[in-house]
């Protein structure tokens, strides 16, 4: 399809584009005015698709995406001890968009690496009491509740653990795993003293590959250890899920003695103390309507039944006579 310029047909007025396959002609007008609305539709999907953007919020599904992402960025050797080199977090959030679709920006991967660091050392330090297991195909943690709920006294950050576990721990493994510094603090396991560092050593100081400048402070940001109120907090929290279990277990004896109470009441229905009233002889009509009444009572339907034939309608006669 192609446009073409012309003029209206006697040569004046207003000029025209029309479209050499349809013929179909629009006013100049017209056709700016088409161009605006979709510059405007444009503009506004756009908008709503940064806005979808920034309401999204962390899933498993995103976190695991993530992690496969840095565990690939540090068999690449983008990453030097506790972060990853700038070249490193550039592919990290290229790749993260291309498979998310996500365009998030650099520090919000940074406070979620951040996150997960903590994370990875409260699983550890789970992990290294021998009442705890993890299992690589659920991804859950297993213990007893008793062990559990000892733990979670000291520890309420394993709350979540509890209950989430960890899909991706051997993930967060190979990131995290204990490596050389680049600050001298460290020197490399294979190098001699006295030898010459490797060009990869000799990288972390860099501008492309060394450390970000601001990460090191969201990590102690999210990592800096718990105030006094975060403990309360957390010991607050221990003592609410303790309450939250006990009105559990409450509420199931309440199930249980409501359905025994309505499997009792099947036993003995109404229908069956009418059935057994009409079997039996000299029941007078002033007996036989006052029992009716008398049915009515859960306790009374019970023993009625429960009585040998012989003695039901003695039973009766001096329930009903006897006093309200």
């Amino acid at each position: 399809m192609r446009w073409e310029r012309g003029r209206g047909g006697s040569g004046r007025g207003k000029p025209v584009l029309y479209c050499n396959e349809s013929r179909t002609i629009f006013t100049a007008p017209v056709y700016s005015e088409m161009t605006g609305r979709n510059a405007r539709s444009k503009t506004q999907l756009t908008v709503q698709q940064r806005e979808s953007q920034c309401r999204a919020k962390w899933t498993t599904s995103l976190t695991m995406i993530m992690v496969d992402v840095m565990v690939d960025e540090v068999h690449k050797g983008h990453k030097q001890s506790k972060s990853f080199s700038k070249k490193g977090w550039k592919c990290i959030c290229n790749e993260f968009h291309k498979r998310t679709g996500l365009t998030w920006e650099r520090e919000r991967l940074k406070y979620r690496y951040a996150a997960l660091r903590k994370l990875f050392a409260t699983m550890k330090l789970l992990l290294d009491h021998t009442d705890f297991t993890w299992d690589e195909i659920t991804g859950l943690v297993t213990a007893t509740d008793e062990a559990w709920d000892r733990y979670i006294k000291d520890h309420p950050d394993a709350e979540t653990i509890r209950s989430t576990g960890c899909p991706f721990y051997k993930g967060l493994t190979v990131i995290f795993a204990d490596s050389g510094t680049c600050n001298g603090s460290t020197m490399h396991k294979d190098r001699l003293p006295g030898s010459t560092p490797s060009q990869e050593e000799l990288s972390c100081s860099d501008s492309e590959e060394g450390p970000d400048s601001n990460e090191q402070e969201i990590l102690q940001s999210v990592s800096s250890p718990p105030t006094d109120t975060c403990r309360k907090r957390g010991r607050r929290k221990g003592v609410d899920g303790a309450i939250a279990r006990a009105i559990s277990e409450m509420a199931a004896a309440s199930r249980l003695r409501a359905s025994a109470i309505t499997k009792c009441n099947d036993n003995f229905t109404i229908t069956d103390c009418i059935r057994a009233l009409d079997e039996l002889e000299g029941v007078n009509d002033q007996v036989y309507y006052a029992a009716l009444d008398l049915f009515n009572n859960d306790a009374a339907r019970e023993i009625f039944l429960s009585l040998k034939v012989g003695k039901r309608l003695t039973w009766l006669i001096g329930k009903l006579s006897g006093p309200p």
